[in-house]
């Protein structure tokens, strides 16, 4: 993979590269997919074996075909368990019928090894003879298991002039295990999609479906970073300044093409690994017919670590953050600990709710605080509050009385509970308030009540137990 001077923000460049595009036929060139048929098909996924899972996919996926869709199936290591030859065309490149397809799929018991190289000669070969051009599509869940070199087998085919393009679909591969694979993608002009369960599968069959041999090549890049590495992220993009899709890719921790006549386009950038933050939006994204253009997305953001206090100790807190457009983009809380929160580099507002305490302070705003890409910025803030012990008695004896307390300036109540015979202990913000007793259990206006005032100062405890009469 191209590596990328690491950047913050968004940069684009362009490379001479393209030549005339090519128009869409209207009999399609044949789709022939080389199906993972070892035991390692046996695998659970999701309470489900791999083979039920990819059969179910693909039934899915070639039903939106076009009907006069060519449809060849190639499968492998079906029938012998330890046969390196094990290599079965199933049904032929001239095949139209989708349910056929289907059937095969399904009827296929997964038994022996990988050869993916000599699969792929085997296919290539049926071009060569036939002197068709094609789309091969490989979904394997393992890498090869029988000493071939499948980017070696692709890359000598090229070099012959067969015309192909191939993609290989790893399902559930393991890092460290594709490196073959995407080199024979790579070379077979094509893309290697990591599909890491039935979802992911679908997403890049729909993806192989709009991304084969009749259609031009890609000639716009995008490719995503995050902190100084390539993710994985999804691309949509529209026709300039509308909602009008025109196309869409993912990048695959690589750099992914997608082919876009020569335009202005907005893309939207969408992370999909490791990170909450939101997309970035290219705007006015420039393609040709005739030269290759790219779009570096950098998603290196910073953090903020938020601490929250009471009287200068931790103190649990939630937390909304907003962008400059006001819109939520992350919350969290704090548990009485400092929480670091991801986001891209920007401006952001902070709006912070203390839990607990009761008072007219007991929330606040910190506008304007600036995260910056890979940078932890320190945002801190300190609420005050006194204790209040409240008791009531009736006729010298702890009484249940209902509590009310409100903001002495403003008359809002801040705070509504009960005695229950025992002293009530509220946090309250520092300040005045007025305090009512009533009488629980009696609903009329004989009901015993007290009214008092007192003063709240940080960090002070005020003790009032008051007869109702």
């Amino acid at each position: 993979m191209k590596r990328f001077i690491y950047f913050v923000g968004v940069i684009l460049f362009t490379i001479s590269a393209m030549g005339q595009t090519k128009q869409n036929p209207e009999v399609p060139a044949p789709i022939i997919f080389i199906y993972d048929a070892s035991g390692s098909m046996w695998g659970q996924m999701e309470g489900k074996t791999k083979q039920e899972i990819a059969a179910s996919v693909l039934a899915t996926s070639i039903d939106n075909f076009a009907e006069n869709q060519q449809i060849g199936l190639v499968a492998y290591g079906h029938r012998k368990k330890g046969d390196c030859t094990d290599v079965e065309t199933l049904l032929p490149l001239t095949n139209t019928s989708k349910s056929d397809v289907t059937t095969a799929v399904k009827n296929i018991k997964p038994l022996g090894k990988t050869p993916l190289a000599f699969s792929a000669e085997k296919v290539i070969d049926q071009l060569r003879k036939s002197n068709k051009r094609a789309t091969i599509v490989l979904i394997t869940d393992g890498i090869e298991s029988c000493d071939g070199n499948i980017c070696d087998v692709v890359t000598a085919a090229k070099k012959e002039g067969i015309d192909f393009k191939l993609h290989i679909v790893g399902f559930g591969l393991k890092k460290g295990e594709t490196a073959q694979l995407k080199c024979a993608a790579k070379a077979g002009d094509g893309n290697y999609y990591d599909a890491a369960d039935a979802s992911g599968l679908g997403d890049a069959m729909t993806l192989v479906a709009s991304e084969t041999v009749d259609k031009p090549m890609g000639n716009h890049g995008i490719y995503a970073t995050m902190n100084g590495k390539a993710i994985d992220a999804h691309v949509t993009v529209y026709k300039a300044g509308t909602e009008n899709r025109a196309g869409h890719s993912r990048t695959y921790r690589d750099t992914s093409y997608v082919y876009l006549p020569q335009e202005t386009y907005d893309l939207v950038v969408r992370p999909l690994e490791n990170s909450k933050v939101a997309p970035i939006t290219l705007k006015g994204v420039k393609t040709s017919n005739d030269e290759r253009t790219y779009s570096i997305v950098s998603f290196d953001g910073g953090k903020f670590a938020i601490t929250t206090t009471n009287n200068g100790k931790g103190w649990d807190s939630t937390l909304k953050i907003k962008d400059a457009n006001g819109k939520v983009v992350n919350g969290a809380r704090t548990y009485g600990k400092t929480k670091e929160i991801e986001l891209n580099a920007g401006t952001y507002s902070i709006y912070i709710q203390a839990l607990v305490m009761k008072g007219m302070h007991t929330t606040t705003t910190i506008k304007d605080q600036v995260v910056i890409g890979n940078q932890t910025t320190n945002v801190s803030y300190n609420f005050e509050t006194g204790t209040a012990i409240i008791g009531s008695t009736l006729n010298g004896e702890p009484a249940d009385a209902g509590i009310k307390i409100k903001d002495a300036a403003t008359g809002e109540q801040v705070y509504g509970g009960r005695t229950y015979k025992k002293d009530r202990e509220v946090l309250l913000n520092p300040g005045k308030y007025n305090v009512t007793l009533v009488e629980v259990g009696v609903y009329n206006s004989s009901a015993k009540s007290a009214q008092f005032s007192m003063e709240i100062k940080a960090g002070e405890t005020v003790k009032v137990t008051k007869e109702i009469k």
